[in-house]
């Protein structure tokens, strides 16, 4: 293969079977000779769990916001009333109520959580090849490949 990747692994965020579908469909010319293992996978597919999981607007989605751009997020515009069930307007929240449940900690766990179960994925998607095709297979990164990083 080209770029010298071992492993592909392709996330999608927001968890759209079709998506995920998509990828792994894309994946099976790449890794059909068996130099390159591969899979598309939704972000707390390896995670999934009491410190890490996923929900619409609430207490998990909410809390990465909170983690990775805290200044984007202003819970005081949910007001302190009852939020509409089931996503519904006029809020469209899906699960725990991210005024008493979401914080920049519990984002941060479910990230690192994530980004680790991702990272364990890779090493055992490298481990499953051939040991011959394990190595990166490019002397460096040069400005000619810069688009594959």
């Amino acid at each position: 293969m080209f770029s010298g990747f071992r492993v592909i692994i392709g996330v999608s965020g927001h968890n759209v079977q079709q998506q995920i579908d998509m990828i792994n469909k894309a994946l099976e010319p790449v890794v059909a000779d068996g130099s390159v293992a591969g899979i598309g996978l939704w972000e707390i597919t390896l995670s999934r769990g009491p410190e890490s999981n996923t929900d619409h607007a609430a207490k998990w989605e909410t809390s990465d916001m909170m983690f990775f751009y805290p200044g984007l997020v202003d819970l005081s515009e949910l007001g302190s009333g009852p939020l509409a069930p089931k996503m519904k307007a006029p809020d469209g929240i899906g699960g725990l109520d991210p005024r008493k449940h979401a914080s920049p900690e519990v984002g941060e766990r479910n990230v690192d959580l994530a980004a680790e179960a991702i990272g364990k994925k890779a090493a055992e998607l490298l481990d499953s090849l051939p040991k011959d095709q394990r190595e990166f297979r490019l002397k460096s990164v040069s400005p000619g490949q810069w688009w594959m990083i």
